[in-house]
């Protein structure tokens, strides 16, 4: 039975790491277009908002942009129920990106207060390990994939391509 679930656990571990993978690629884009906004200004009044917020109290300031962005999610099933692809593609794609950047602000501002909350303590040090379980468990593949590419960008030198040139050249030609 292990062995049929590992192929279920390779998958959810990669779409554990990709979620990763885009919140590291999409932050710097966020940062950009959040520095428009007087970020340090709003950080600083929710944060003193929330310092007079119980544990408890905090936890629905975190679930509030979770709530807001739900709704998204039904436009998303709608427009793919109506064959609508491009559309559902281009509102999931904003939808994950305002969403995860979204979140990561409040919960920026939230985790001190959150993690006093024994259970939330521990359904983070949980999601944590699960990261730090997923990377071990796709770090084959991904040295693979790593050692692939570099075989590509060898064969892909200056050499290889000037002799492919060439070869087209002379196929033409005849």
């Amino acid at each position: 039975m292990r062995r049929w679930l590992r192929p279920l656990w390779v998958l959810l571990a990669l779409i554990f790491l990709f979620e990763a993978w885009l919140w590291e690629r999409v932050e710097p884009v966020i940062a950009r277009v959040v520095a428009l906004i007087p970020l340090p200004r709003l950080k600083r009044w929710l944060a003193g908002c929330i310092a007079y917020l119980s544990p408890g109290a905090t936890l629905i300031v975190f679930a509030v942009p979770v709530i807001l962005l739900a709704p998204v999610g039904l436009l998303e099933g709608w427009l793919l129920a109506h064959k609508r692809l491009v559309a559902a593609m281009a509102v999931m794609v904003a939808h994950k990106v305002l969403g995860v950047g979204l979140i990561a602000f409040v919960f920026d501002v939230t985790r001190d207060k959150l993690l006093q909350m024994a259970w939330f303590r521990r359904l983070y040090d949980f999601v944590i390990d699960l990261r730090a379980r997923a990377l071990a468990l796709v770090a084959p593949f991904r040295r693979a994939i790593r050692q692939w590419t570099a075989r590509l960008r060898r064969r892909a030198s200056s050499g290889f391509l000037s002799r492919l040139r060439r070869r087209m050249h002379t196929s033409r030609s005849s």
